[in-house]
């Protein structure tokens, strides 16, 4: 995965990437977990959605030794916290850059690399309009539309 990522920022630099992650599979080790933890970093991985494990009654993972609920709570925590960090150090490499911009709706819209963008002005949803990134909040840009 990672040699994948590095890949592919070579052609396209700002290329973004994410992953679904599940905390606290049954059997995952601390030394697994870390491995999960290092991935996000050495991957660059920016968009994370991180779900604890729940086992659903009648399936292989939910015979499988299960690990402590506190465990789960407190690994997704940290994938969680984890993936805020990446998501900043992202959105703060993107300022001063120009942006073309989808609208989803008034006043919001997202990057060529799926970075969430907020904008004061009118665009159409829809549209894709070019626009300068000026500043980075936790989890969005805010960006001023070009003309």
């Amino acid at each position: 995965m990672i040699a994948f990522c590095e890949q592919v920022r070579r052609v396209r630099p700002q290329a973004s990437f994410g992953a679904d992650l599940i905390a606290g599979f049954p059997t995952e080790s601390d030394a697994m977990f870390d491995n999960t933890l290092n991935l996000i970093g050495e991957s660059d991985l920016s968009f994370l959605h991180v779900f604890p494990f729940s086992a659903r009654r009648g399936t292989p993972a939910a015979r499988m030794p299960q690990i402590e609920r506190a465990t789960i709570r407190s690994r997704a925590a940290q994938l969680r916290s984890r993936g805020a960090i990446q998501l900043q150090h992202r959105l703060k490499r993107l300022l001063g850059t120009e942006q073309m911009l989808l609208i989803e709706q008034p006043g919001r819209g997202r990057s060529e690399c799926f970075a969430p963008a907020w904008f004061v002005g009118s665009a159409e949803p829809g549209s894709c309009v070019r626009s300068r990134v000026v500043d980075a909040g936790a989890d969005h840009l805010k960006a001023e539309l070009l003309t």
